[in-house]
């Protein structure tokens, strides 16, 4: 697969097949890669915790959010995520907050390009409670969550389109499908 396919595949699905679950094994492998990115002064701040079990799962999804401004409830029953990848700085390594986003933000890309590689797909998440995924899963406060990246096989159709009216909302369209208006390569040019 290109480099190009990969890019264009990696979209943020809300939908996912169940029958087709990402294994634990996978999302270690994905983990593997992340650790290996580049991270700002190689401080490497990160850490990461990965959810496979039904009940990690259904504790996760009682606490974030997909696509609020959607109005609508998802994933859909019975299309959840078969996996999740928590990542989080470690506040002792002393990294700059900043480059610690950033690599936050690198080490999700790269495990969502790696996913798509082997035939799934994910959703990064911001919209989480901190304290309460600290203490559903037995963190230690010493750990900042910063995303998570929700994973399976994607079980809906997202698509690139030109903005409507100038909008840059996404939306679905009479079929459903998961419509995500981009800027043309004119437009960001300056």
């Amino acid at each position: 697969m290109s480099f190009e396919s990969l890019v264009l595949q990696n979209r943020s699905y809300r939908a996912f097949d169940k029958g087709a679950p990402i294994s634990k094994e996978v999302m270690l492998s994905l983990v593997d890669l992340a650790r290996q990115a580049g991270s700002g002064m190689n401080k490497q701040p990160l850490c990461y915790r990965i959810l496979s079990s039904a009940e990690e799962i259904k504790a996760m999804l009682g606490n974030c959010r997909f696509a609020t401004k959607l109005g609508l409830s998802l994933p859909p029953v019975g299309k959840e995520p078969t996996g999740f990848i928590l990542i989080f700085i470690d506040r002792e390594i002393g990294s700059p907050q900043s480059l610690a986003l950033k690599d936050a933000g690198i080490a999700a890309q790269t495990i969502l390009l790696a996913a798509v590689e082997q035939g799934f797909g994910g959703c990064m998440l911001g919209s989480f409670d901190p304290q309460m995924l600290l203490a559903d899963f037995r963190i230690s406060d010493r750990y900042e969550p910063v995303l998570a990246i929700a994973l399976g096989k994607p079980a809906e159709q997202v698509s690139l389109v030109s903005p409507r009216d100038g909008s840059l909302d996404y939306y679905r369209d009479e079929q459903g499908v998961h419509c995500v208006p981009k800027r043309t390569l004119d437009d960001i040019l300056i």
